[in-house]
């Protein structure tokens, strides 16, 4: 049997991983705020923005359930904050942003790591961004949380070698994100018209094939092998 553990699995590209990845031969746990009636795997609802007890669930749960032929983490939850500059950002919308993105993230690679330590093949995937790689005005946190990501796995590759760790950029989707950024204040977002252009230009792809296009680079034989990647050059 072989586990996959998704997070922001409710919408988007994290439901569609969830969906594609829901087969015989597999467990499949999403974690998310609220749950997705279409999807058949198991779902927890939990908020992570208060990432503690999200992680001290699944090491309860990895503890009691052993046996794994493989076991993949996927840490997909994002949260964009208002776009705009930093100066101007709600404090709390700041601190949910930041322990949605990276905290949390963190806290469940190492509750993975510790508890998943005898599975003959581990993969943790985490979703990062371009943004991560090229900062942007008006989204500096979220800038700063794909950035750690990227950090993040570079670090945890080295500590675990046998692991196969990728901190991968999904390209340009289309999902309530990209609504988020559209519909923008131009006067506190200067990239607003950017990525209005790319939705009239065709230029968004699907969750559902960006989702195919994960799994299958989950699965290569040569996964980890390049732990800061962009699907696209996939």
């Amino acid at each position: 049997m072989h586990l996959y553990i998704v997070t922001g699995s409710s919408r988007g590209l994290g439901a569609a991983l969830v969906a594609q990845l829901t087969q015989p031969g597999h467990t499949v746990l999403g974690i998310a705020r609220r749950t997705n009636p279409a999807l058949r795997a198991e779902q927890w609802t939990l908020d992570l923005a208060d990432p503690l007890p999200a992680a001290e669930r699944l090491q309860a749960w990895l503890r009691a359930h052993t046996g794994w032929a493989s076991a993949t983490l996927v840490n997909n939850a994002a949260l964009l904050s208002a776009p705009g500059p930093l100066a101007g950002t709600e404090l709390s919308q700041l601190s949910a942003a930041l322990r949605v993105g990276l905290e949390a993230p963190t806290l469940l690679s190492r509750v993975f790591l510790a508890e998943t330590a005898g599975v003959a093949t581990r993969r943790i995937l985490n979703i990062s961004s371009g943004l991560g790689r090229r900062a942007m005005a008006g989204s500096a946190a979220y800038c700063a949380v794909k950035a750690g990501l990227d950090h993040l796995s570079r670090a945890l590759a080295l500590e675990a070698p046998d692991v196969g760790i990728v901190s991968l950029a999904p390209g340009v989707i289309d999902t309530d994100m990209q609504v988020q950024l559209r519909g923008a204040d131009p006067a506190r977002f200067p990239e607003q018209a950017r990525f209005q252009g790319l939705k009239d230009g065709g230029q968004l792809q699907t969750a559902d094939a960006t989702a195919a296009s994960m799994v299958r680079f989950m699965l290569r034989p040569d996964f980890g092998k390049t732990i800061v990647a962009d699907i696209r050059d996939a």
